[in-house]
């Protein structure tokens, strides 16, 4: 439609306008959202190519140590190089050392007695016996292990001068950046591996490689990982042995072009790596650049933490991938945009006006208005929610009336409840005067001597009838609430075996088996001694009523918790006739009853369940009828008691 027929104020242009907005909106969100994966997923691909080139790099680092121990490991078994070392033939000796250098070009090479002195060193330099020259630590730990080591460790100065005198020069890295001084000590990769004749040690033979300035490792993970690839005029990929948190055999290169051995790495990626012994993969700057780095802890052959070895991909590849990536992902997403609003544009003209008639009867609905006016009923598919839009306020309709009829229905309820409730309590109270003066005076009389046998006996059956009656009150006043809780603590399993004990002979002359299980240790709970002994006594009565003769009634303690909170349950089980699942909801109204009439007031369960809940607890029951029944009583360990009276 013609943009001159849309007012500003119209629902058309609002909802156009709407859409719009929501297509831009929807449009950034998708933008900004899509960026940023783009950007985890480029910065995750950099870490995981940079953690596998560490894998590579540390391959290559080990390869190192490795190749030597195989040459020494061929050498030591060669019978020429036992020979020499059993007869301690140095020429011979002189002469396996030399072809091997050749074979192997190690900084240091050398060959020991059993004791670890040398008898043969590469160069020719030799200690005099009398001498106090150290031993190699390779060389101290093959003699005590009994078999061969290779690996990494550190020499000190004066140490190295006995290995070689040249290497001592070498390892010298002045220290750049903050250092304090130089760094003197020497990081050496080698191996050790003992001669033998027999099974007995004849001597050592270990040799390795100086990594102060080396750049044979640096260079070989350069050309074998990264394939010296520049960016730029920049290395794409680094790597670099660090002595500690010094940089002593480098790829990376100052500002100078030279390689920048002495300088130092971060304070935090000293502290995760060889403080916390972690591998760090970061984004972290080296020197001038950013990189993308990984290092990992380098330990030495007794497992301290010497030195770190790292890799780096330089960051600006991939910013620039990652921007251009950006660039056309930014293009696609507003041209969706752009796309999203012209269709948009089209597709509300027509929808409009159905829309808006159901936006206006939603609100009517809002404000308890459930017959709106939703306009004339299209005729197209939006007439089939205009539909269901009537058959939805059908159904609010006939809700609010279901809800109606039931808040009815409880009110009735409450007010009849409590009703009951006070008619018990008022007839309870108006019979117990009258019924206490019978009893008295009955009892009265009762006590003369000169009463005819007949008398006595027709008055004694007056006491006891009168004694029912007192019963029938007192259950009426407790279902009414009147009566006080006396809370003490109680050994549950004791008020359990004094309810049992209670009705054991009532159960021996039914043919009833009465057992009782209960829990050790359960902790004292604070009960009314007398009201709980009376639940007790009504579950147990009514179990042994529906129980035939030959059956069995069971109770059990055990501890319990509900939500959390401690507590015990007491539950009572019967092999009887069991509870009809038509009178399962009613069992615990007040004077409903199965007994004949005589036989029970209906008021046991009830007053059951009161007393229960007010001791902060529960009484469930299940039953299978033909089967029996379970009735299971759980009581807090720490009960909120409700005083007085519970019922309106």
């Amino acid at each position: 439609m013609p943009f001159s027929f849309i007012t500003f104020h119209s629902m058309r242009f609002k909802l156009i306008a709407s859409m719009i907005a929501v297509s831009v909106l929807i449009g950034l969100i998708s933008l900004v959202i899509g960026v940023n994966l783009l950007y985890r997923a480029v910065l995750d691909e950099a870490n995981n190519r940079v953690r596998q080139d560490l894998n590579v790099a540390r391959v290559i680092y080990d390869n190192r140590i490795d190749a030597i121990r195989q040459a020494l490991a061929i050498s030591a078994s060669m019978p020429e190089t036992v020979r020499a070392v059993s007869k301690g033939d140095r020429v011979a000796m002189d002469r396996v050392i030399s072809g091997l250098s050749g074979a192997i070009q190690p900084d240091f090479l050398a060959f020991t007695d059993a004791t670890g002195r040398v008898t043969s060193r590469l160069g020719g330099m030799l200690s005099s016996p009398s001498s106090s020259a150290p031993v190699n630590p390779l060389v101290l730990k093959v003699i005590a292990d009994q078999r061969a080591l290779a690996g990494t460790y550190v020499l000190d100065p004066s140490d190295l001068v006995s290995e070689n005198p040249d290497l001592a020069g070498k390892a010298r890295i002045p220290v750049s950046g903050g250092g304090d001084g130089d760094n003197a000590r020497a990081l050496l990769v080698g191996a050790a591996v003992p001669v033998r004749i027999g099974n007995d040690l004849a001597g050592v033979i270990y040799g390795g490689y100086l990594l102060n300035r080396d750049t044979a490792i640096v260079d070989k993970i350069g050309e074998t990982v990264f394939r010296n690839e520049i960016y730029k005029g920049r290395n794409v990929g680094t790597a670099t042995i660090f002595q500690s948190n010094v940089r002593i055999a480098t790829s990376v290169k100052d500002a100078s072009g030279r390689r920048a051995t002495g300088t130092e790495a971060s304070r935090e990626v000293t502290r995760h790596v060889l403080e916390n012994g972690e591998t760090w993969t970061h984004r972290a700057r080296v020197l001038d650049d950013w990189y993308i780095t990984a290092y990992e802890p380098l330990s030495d052959i007794s497992g301290d933490r010497v030195g770190m070895l790292y890799v780096g991909v330089l960051e600006a590849k991939y910013a620039d991938i990652r921007r251009h990536a950006v660039t056309v992902f930014t293009v696609i997403t507003l041209s969706g945009v752009g796309l999203a609003i012209f269709l948009g544009w089209l597709i509300t003209s027509r929808i409009m006006r159905p829309v808006g008639h159901l936006i206006r009867a939603s609100g009517e609905i809002s404000r308890g208005n459930l017959s709106p006016d939703i306009g004339p009923m299209s005729q197209d598919d939006f007439g089939q929610l205009q539909r269901k839009f009537l058959i939805m306020t059908e159904a609010l309709k006939e809700r609010e009336k279901n809800q109606k009829e039931e808040s009815e229905i409880r009110l009735i309820q409450s007010e009849k409840q409590a009703s009951v409730g006070k008619l018990a309590a008022g007839v309870a109270h108006e019979i117990n005067n009258p019924l206490t003066a019978v009893l008295t005076f009955t009892h009265m009389v009762l006590r003369r001597n000169d009463l005819p046998a007949e008398v006595r006996s027709d008055l004694e059956t007056v006491a006891a009838q009168t004694e029912r009656v007192r019963e029938i009150v007192k259950s009426l006043l407790d279902f009414s609430r009147q009566s006080a809780l006396a809370p003490e603590p109680l050994d549950v399993n004791r008020l359990v075996g004094e309810s049992v004990g209670l009705l054991e002979n009532q159960a021996l002359i039914k043919g009833v088996s009465l057992t009782f299980t209960g829990e050790k240790d359960l902790p004292l709970f604070v009960l009314d001694h007398n009201q709980c002994l009376s639940v007790l006594i009504n579950m147990l009565l009514n179990a042994l009523d529906a129980t035939s003769a030959g059956g069995t009634v069971h109770v059990e303690t055990m501890k319990a918790s509900i939500q959390g909170e401690e507590g015990v349950k007491i539950v009572v089980s019967d092999t009887g006739t069991g509870i009809k699942p038509e009178y399962m909801d009613r069992l615990f109204d007040p004077f409903f009853t199965t007994k004949e009439v005589g036989k029970g007031t209906g008021l046991g369960l009830s007053v059951s369940e009161g007393i229960v809940q007010r001791h902060g607890g529960t009484i469930t029951v299940r039953s299978t009828p033909g089967k029996g029944a379970v009735f299971t009583v759980w009581l807090p360990l720490h009960p909120t008691m409700k005083q007085g009276k519970d019922r309106p």
